[in-house]
């Protein structure tokens, strides 16, 4: 796993990498079983029911590189022949936050692999005319200082409302922020990173792919749909 992906001049994934000096850093997960399930998710034959379990178990890899900072401390358990030293996780618990109502699907497959982890929920919606994020709902401790924050929104598009996801939480005292996205496109990220330089928060950005563009109305491209109505259907 690594920030970067071997190709050629017109892959996108080799030429977009944080800009020097950003507060962002960017992981773009290498790995086949990681490529082969974005695959399937990107298929527009592949159902509600199968695209769940698929973005899950992906999640769930993606977690894996997210939570290589996680805070650990000493701990010493006794073996059935002596004693060993090893780690447990630091307090406070991490935080993960799931963007409603995408980021509910990347729930599980987060906490499959830290079950400990505490969950707060923060509902946001874009304007699909301005390309605005607006927060409607939010479920989080009023201070959050000192604990590791995960934001997990399947699609990192205009960076509208995963950028104001992260200033949220900084509102509330986060100092480390790591955000987990299927893919991105590169607008996307060059908006999260002007804002995360203005809040001087470092940042990490895990993804399974970086795309190549955005449309004209705002959606990823190639992408794969609607995150939300592939995982829920259209309500």
């Amino acid at each position: 796993m690594s920030d970067t992906s071997p190709g050629h001049e017109s892959d996108p994934q080799s030429q977009i990498q944080p800009r020097y000096g950003s507060s962002v850093e960017l992981r773009i997960v290498d790995h086949p079983l990681v490529a082969h399930k974005l695959t399937v998710l990107r298929d527009e034959t592949t159902d509600s029911p199968t695209f769940r379990r698929l973005t899950e178990e992906l999640v769930t890899l993606l977690a894996y590189e997210a939570t290589r900072n996680v805070r650990v401390v000493s701990r010493t358990v006794q073996t059935p022949l002596q004693a060993a030293v090893g780690v447990k996780l630091s307090p406070p618990r991490p935080l993960v936050v799931p963007i409603l109502r995408a980021g509910l699907g990347m729930l599980e497959g987060m906490t499959r692999l830290i079950p400990t982890a505490e969950v707060g929920f923060l509902g946001m919606a874009r304007n699909e005319e301005t390309l605005v994020a607006t927060t409607y709902a939010e479920r989080l401790p009023s201070d959050v200082t000192g604990r590791q924050c995960y934001i997990l929104d399947p699609m990192l598009a205009t960076g509208g409302t995963l950028a104001s996801a992260v200033e949220f939480l900084v509102r509330r005292g986060a100092d480390h922020i790591t955000c987990i996205c299927l893919i991105a496109a590169p607008e996307g990220i060059a908006r999260l990173e002007d804002v995360v330089d203005q809040l001087h928060v470092p940042c990490t950005l895990v993804l399974a792919g970086l795309d190549e563009k955005l449309s004209d109305v705002g959606y990823i491209l190639p992408g794969l749909g609607d995150a939300g109505d592939r995982l829920y259907g259209v309500v």
